[in-house]
């Protein structure tokens, strides 16, 4: 069977964004909204879909990135693409009409890092023999986006689920509701500033790098304005202390940005934010509520192992995805990006940096 492979505009963005929410695959990372958030950092998105009689049948959200020096590109879609990856000939569609795409956008490689666990040998094998290559993970959370989260099943009742909490967790909830804390979610654009205030407070605190306030503005206008991502703050005595952004798409829900303030953290807002998350997403049809990355190095010695311990706490289950995959259009071009452009890079910071320094 051939299928029509086409790329589409902003006229059928709720159709796309349609069939992402509905596919079992389906992430807000695919969405058409989220394009135009990466659009704003150097990124140019571009949206495929596969259709079979108008249906349409697979779709991917790719983005695509200038290498300096080279005058090339490459192509990422991030949790992409959305297709049946156990439907060989369907994959192979889809494979073929984003090297179509590649090869008039001059892109050297696709890099995927697909919703697929890694128990899944199948799809690994699938991979391997069309040719893709594992990537090496990066640190922190192994990659561009985390290969390990907690995904908790928020099919059962509320008091299930909080039965099923660590014991430490479900106290904590209780204590913040007892010592007055309180959840505001019908924020507006005034209350993004000031998340973004305790956001940078936790940033230095945590010894991270946050983006710009535009970039938040953004994702606000393309994302919560969508109907795809909501924020919630956490209020003690009149006084913002947490907050927080929850992205949702389809049956699954996301818990992408959180930020603390160094005040009243003895009141453990961030369970209780959390927990009004959990019941957001219940509230809006989610079976599946993604708590994001934590570290895959589950000793305690890692810095990030306290983070761990806490999304732990809610009783997900610890999820491993297959990780970064490059699928090469071009050897010398992708041996010039992976070895060559680093250690040139490098080495032209380097020269900057020491004909700044003589020149005083």
């Amino acid at each position: 069977m051939t299928y029509q492979a086409r790329l589409i505009g902003p006229d059928e963005e709720k159709r796309f964004d349609a069939f992402i929410a509905s596919h079992p695959k389906g992430h807000f990372l695919q969405s058409y909204g989220w394009g135009e958030v990466k659009a704003t950092t150097g990124w140019k998105p571009f949206r495929l879909v596969l259709e079979d009689r108008n249906r349409i049948i697979a779709a991917v959200s790719l983005l695509k990135r200038q290498i300096p020096y080279i005058g090339k590109s490459i192509l990422y879609a991030p949790r992409g693409p959305v297709v049946d990856f156990h439907n060989p000939s369907l994959f192979d569609e889809v494979l073929a009409a984003i090297e179509r795409v590649a090869r008039k956008q001059g892109a050297i490689l696709l890099k995927i890092d697909p919703d697929i666990p890694e128990t899944d040998i199948k799809v690994k094998k699938l991979l391997e023999e069309k040719g893709f290559r594992l990537s090496t993970g990066g640190e922190g959370f192994d990659g561009v986006q985390p290969r390990h989260v907690f995904r908790l099943d928020i099919t059962p009742s509320e008091e299930e689920l909080l039965a099923n909490m660590a014991s430490k967790t479900r106290y904590n909830i209780r204590l913040a509701k007892r010592r007055g804390v309180e959840i505001k979610e019908d924020c507006n654009i005034e209350d993004l500033k000031i998340f973004y205030e305790i956001l940078k407070e936790t940033t230095i605190r945590d010894r991270f790098l946050v983006r710009s306030y535009s970039y938040f503005e953004t994702m606000w206008r393309e994302m919560v304005e969508r109907g795809y991502a909501k924020l919630f703050l956490a209020y003690y005595k009149g006084q913002a202390i947490a907050g927080t952004l929850a992205f949702i798409m389809g049956d699954k829900a996301w818990y992408l940005y959180g930020a603390s303030s160094n005040k009243h953290r003895n009141v453990m807002p961030n369970y209780l934010i959390q927990w009004s998350m959990i019941k957001w997403a219940k509230e809006n049809g989610c079976t599946i509520y993604d708590f994001r990355g934590v570290p895959g190095d589950l000793n305690e010695d890692n810095p990030l192992y306290g983070l761990y311990r806490f999304k732990k706490g809610f009783n997900g289950e610890f999820t491993e995805f297959v990780g970064e995959y490059d699928l090469v259009y071009s050897n010398f071009y992708y041996w010039l990006w992976q070895t060559a452009l680093p250690i040139y890079s490098k080495g032209f910071r380097r020269l900057l940096f020491w004909k700044k320094k003589s020149q005083g």
